[in-house]
């Protein structure tokens, strides 16, 4: 059985109704590009809102899916 893609991994949690972050992403999958792969997923046509925030000094964007 294939391995879903780090993209369709991305796309099922923010279809899920889950946000995810960068910070999240280096965690669960080792990946860096999130912000990539959430531009290739805009481009298909998924309205994906992005939500900047503050945390102990650093700056980072939460993704979620917007209806």
């Amino acid at each position: 059985m294939k391995t879903p893609s780090i993209k369709t991994k991305i796309k099922q949690r923010l279809e899920s109704g889950q946000s995810i972050t960068t910070w999240q992403a280096i965690q669960w999958w080792k990946y860096t590009r999130l912000s990539a792969r959430i531009e290739e997923l805009r481009d298909s046509g998924m309205n994906i809102q992005t939500e900047m925030l503050n945390k102990g000094g650093k700056r980072y964007a939460k993704y979620t899916l917007q209806p």
